[in-house]
């Protein structure tokens, strides 16, 4: 899996990215913030605006700061 690939869609993606990137920051003797907790409140209706798309795109964005953190 490559912490550098597009958005996230799949839970075990966004895990094992996780633990990659969590990884590789202890290592380098960095800490990172805590990945975005997953939803727990899902009907499983496929809305418009589903908790799964928020908590994606917060994964998203959590791998974009923490790259950029391993990058210094």
């Amino acid at each position: 899996m490559n912490p550098h690939d597009g958005a996230f869609h799949d839970l075990p993606s966004a895990r094992a990215m996780f633990e990659a990137l969590q990884a590789r920051a202890a290592a380098q003797g960095l800490s990172l913030r805590p990945p975005p907790p997953e939803p727990t409140s899902c009907c499983g209706r496929g809305c418009n605006g589903c908790v799964w798309e928020g908590y994606y795109a917060a994964t998203t964005y959590w791998r974009d700061e923490a790259l950029l953190i391993l990058a210094d």
